[in-house]
């Protein structure tokens, strides 16, 4: 039976309306700074709000948005991670065209700007969230509030290090006691204390006690929020399966016992509000003019899915109509029938060189005629009605995720509940149906996911065969989630999908797949001494090659 639409169009209403919480905190902030009346009483500037003023919960709804908000879309994963990974591809060729950043490690005109950006606003979310810790430390009956800012910081955090490696944790966010040039924790410590900060705020909830009552994720949901935790817990600890083992399953089991994600339900997502200013930024991508033409999904993505059989191929691309025009008429839907999708390859571009894409292998020939030609007509784009809503859901961390990072703990022999194929096979049924959110041409029905599980088991033939079936299939769930990021950085740790770099002239990263992102270009001078330390600890420099410690 078809999963019906009903409660997920309710669900996506109801977390619509929390978007109100932000405004409302906005309104609040403002009317306490302007209506101070009894100056002499308060003997504070009445221009300014006391901070005990202030409702911590408002402090939630701005963190996760700026979390949200600056690990999507240009702000790093459209313009870098979804093309390293070969998720996505484009004809962009330099210059001012920032696609070359991702498709062909070629720097663009802002790429300097763009590579700072996760950085900056990761920090901005957590300094957010680390009010909210101040506001309600010591407060028995605001214990769930604490905990959900500390889980906050360490989401924002692990962010920032998975991408540029060693970073400020320890000395962070503590500029009002006058630390403002903080040391970059090396990345071995810095993790520890994370999973070690991490598993005291899970220990902290409370369902008992006073919940958010602005929060855009779960609504104030404890229960999900443990959940949550549990599971950014387990991603944090398989991290570290060749940096360090022991680490490793220690918090892998941790996480498993205390009760990760246990259905798509659970998923951990924001859905976008784009008429108060809160847009789902993929889809502005996507249907910016010079973006609808030329940014495909990858022949890498769409043939893993072609050889598997996979659902997702005809619900998740679409082949544009014939000829120039339609091609870049942005909202102008394609054919999503399976049959016909290709890929685009990734490194060719529209110059008519050498690295022109009529000179790659296999190619399919264009559509149109004459002054409507194109010759990248026939390769598949992400479905316009799925991925072009800028009201979408915007993913953070999902059940498939999890489950496929079960299915590993339980191959390495880490003592998890379940065997590694029944974690898998949840994990494929899972990863079809959380598409659900993206709308009704998103649905999958259970039937259908649930036979493709079956008809899809692990191959425990061999560890290694297990492990390469495990995270291939995470990274095609990532992929088709957009949440680019996350699939480079499990490519970086397990070594799959196997991706062969794009060699183009002029690249950034010595002709291999970047392995992290340069520090923000003020930070040499802003925090110039703890800066060069830590380049200092990079095998390569501050470099795009160079690999981080966990990346072994």
């Amino acid at each position: 039976m078809s999963v019906s639409s009903q409660p997920v169009m309710k669900h996506l209403k109801n977390k619509q309306m929390k978007r109100l919480f932000i405004y409302f905190g906005v309104a609040f902030v403002l009317s306490q700074a302007s209506c101070t009346k009894d100056f002499d009483e308060l003997n504070t500037d009445p221009t300014k709000s006391s901070p005990a003023n202030f409702d911590p919960n408002y402090f939630l709804s701005t963190s996760e948005w700026n979390y949200l908000d600056q690990t999507m879309g240009y702000n790093g994963p459209t313009l870098f991670q979804s093309g390293w990974v070969q998720i996505w591809a484009s004809t962009s060729s330099g210059g001012a065209n920032y696609y070359s950043n991702m498709d062909k490690y070629v720097a663009s005109g802002s790429t300097n700007d763009y590579m700072g950006r996760s950085w900056n606003g990761c920090y901005r979310s957590a300094s957010l969230a680390k009010e909210m810790v101040n506001l309600t430390d010591g407060d028995a009956e605001l214990v769930n509030i604490n905990a959900i800012g500390r889980i906050m910081i360490i989401l924002n955090i692990q962010y920032i290090t998975d991408m540029y490696g060693d970073c400020p944790y320890s000395e962070a966010l503590m500029a009002k006691s006058g630390t403002t040039l903080p040391v970059y924790d090396d990345q071995q410590s810095l993790y520890k204390a994370l999973l070690s900060d991490l598993d005291a705020a899970l220990n902290s909830l409370d369902e008992s006690k006073q919940i958010p009552s602005a929060d855009l994720i779960y609504d104030g949901d404890i229960a999900k929020w443990r959940k949550f935790g549990y599971s950014i817990m387990l991603r944090m600890a398989m991290r570290l399966t060749k940096a360090d083992l022991a680490t490793a399953k220690t918090y892998a089991e941790k996480a498993a016992a205390g009760g990760t994600f246990a259905s798509v339900d659970d998923d951990a997502y924001i859905v976008c509000d784009n008429a108060n200013g809160y847009r789902n930024d993929y889809a502005r991508d996507l249907t910016t003019a010079a973006d609808y033409y030329q940014v495909r999904w990858s022949k890498t993505f769409i043939d893993y899915l072609n050889d598997n059989d996979d659902p997702r191929l005809g619900v998740i691309a679409e082949v544009p109509p014939a000829g120039l025009t339609a091609n870049q008429t942005v909202g102008l839907a394609g054919d999503s029938d399976p049959d016909i999708q290709a890929g685009l390859p990734n490194g060719y571009d529209l110059n008519g060189g050498a690295t022109d894409i009529t000179t790659s292998p296999g190619y399919p020939g264009g559509t149109g005629a004459g002054a409507d030609a194109t010759p990248i007509g026939k390769y598949s784009r992400p479905r316009t009605t799925i991925y072009g809503n800028l009201n979408g859901p915007v993913f953070i961390l999902t059940y498939a995720q999890t489950e496929l990072l079960l299915a590993e703990a339980a191959v390495r022999g880490f003592t998890v509940t379940g065997s590694a194929a029944t974690h898998y096979s949840n994990a494929v049924a899972g990863a079809l149906l959380s598409l659900e959110p993206f709308g009704a041409d998103a649905t999958i029905s259970t039937t259908v996911a649930n036979n493709f599980a079956a008809a899809s088991p692990l191959d425990e033939s061999s560890t290694d065969a297990s492990l390469k079936m495990i995270n291939e299939q995470y990274w095609a769930t990532c992929g088709s989630q957009l949440n680019f990021t996350d699939a480079w950085n499990n490519w970086k740790r397990s070594g799959y999908p196997v991706l062969t770099p794009v060699v183009y002239s002029g690249n950034f990263s010595s002709g291999t797949i970047p392995r992290r992102q340069p520090y923000p270009t003020t930070e040499a001078t802003l925090n110039g001494v703890n800066y060069k330390t830590a380049v200092g600890r990079l095998s390569e420099g501050d470099t795009w090659a160079s690999r981080i410690w966990w990346d072994q």
